[in-house]
């Protein structure tokens, strides 16, 4: 199995008059005078990645809701020459109107499950500030999504603003909470095959020094396999208007899992990002512009698991 991720960066469909259309690889709600055009090539970079990337399994970050990935899919995907995704789960999450994690699988699950639903209190959970305890744990979801032995627990945890304090405690919660789901679903946790994949959030140091608000899954836990990749090889993304490199996307995998496949390497497909990401001196897709147009402000991330 080849699972591939990618932030697809605020991917929302709009009805217009002019027929259907998507909103580009921008964070910004409102167009620009060039949006039209710059929108329509960042979604066929997009599509042109996650065909390049050729997963059998693709979790998504930042996709608005089921008919948004539909579209893409018909519409972009199935264009670019990439084999279809029959399976495709887009669940309402917990961050208004979206975005939301999705799900592209040419096979079928044996399990889809949302727990954006889920608070501290169903969990159990401890130590969590009154504010965070109110609702569901979860800033958008963790999508449970089962194929046979193996199990994805798909995130987007809270990214590091406005207040990189309140945003702390709530990836915390967040990652306490995806702990417990997963110690309530397995027996033995450390001798399953599971693998939690996504956007984490996790923020550059020299934003948020400090401990890691990652630290109930990182810490005797799970095995970071982006921690197999050199260092200065691990970086995803850029923030904006800085030579500042960060590693919010991640592959946690159970202790089983890791041991199983000791040679499986992360590979960072960075082939879609603007120019400007200067610290990036490959290949890139044609069409890339020096900020946009481009196939995400992510970097995709490809996992190989031959076998499962």
């Amino acid at each position: 199995m080849r699972i591939v991720s990618l932030n697809v960066q605020n991917m929302r469909l709009r009805q217009g008059v002019d027929g259907a259309r998507l909103d580009g690889a921008r964070d910004g709600d409102m167009p620009g005078a060039d949006s039209a055009r710059l929108d329509l090539i960042d979604r066929q970079l997009t599509a042109r990645l996650l065909a390049e990337a050729d997963g059998d399994v693709i979790a998504l970050q930042e996709v608005f809701d089921r008919a948004t990935l539909d579209f893409f899919h018909d519409a972009f995907l199935r264009p670019a020459g990439v084999p279809a995704y029959p399976y495709r789960v887009c669940r309402p999450g917990n961050d208004g109107r979206g975005p939301n994690v999705a799900l592209l699988s040419r096979r079928m699950p044996d399990l889809v499950q949302s727990h954006a639903h889920v608070t501290a209190r169903d969990l159990g959970l401890g130590g969590i500030s009154e504010k965070l305890a109110k609702g569901p744990i979860f800033r958008r979801d963790l999508l449970t999504v089962r194929f046979g032995a193996l199990t994805l627990f798909i995130c987007h945890f809270k990214a590091p603003y406005p207040d990189p304090r309140a945003a702390w405690d709530t990836r915390w919660s967040e990652a306490l909470a995806a702990r417990q789901v997963i110690e309530r679903r397995f027996a033995n946790p450390a001798r399953a095959l599971w693998l939690i994949v996504g956007d984490l959030n996790e923020p550059a140091e020299v934003q948020d020094p400090g401990p890691s608000a990652l630290a109930p899954l990182t810490e005797g836990f799970a095995v970071d396999l982006m921690e197999r990749l050199p260092e200065a090889e691990r970086w995803s993304y850029q923030l904006p208007d800085s030579a500042v490199y960060a590693q919010p996307d991640g592959l946690l995998a159970s202790p089983a899992l890791a041991a199983r496949f000791p040679e499986a390497m992360p590979q960072i497909l960075r082939a879609g990002l603007g120019r400007d990401a200067a610290a990036y001196q490959g290949a890139r897709l044609p069409g890339v512009g020096q900020d946009r147009p481009h196939a995400s402000d992510h970097a995709a991330l490809a996992l190989d698991l031959p076998g499962l």
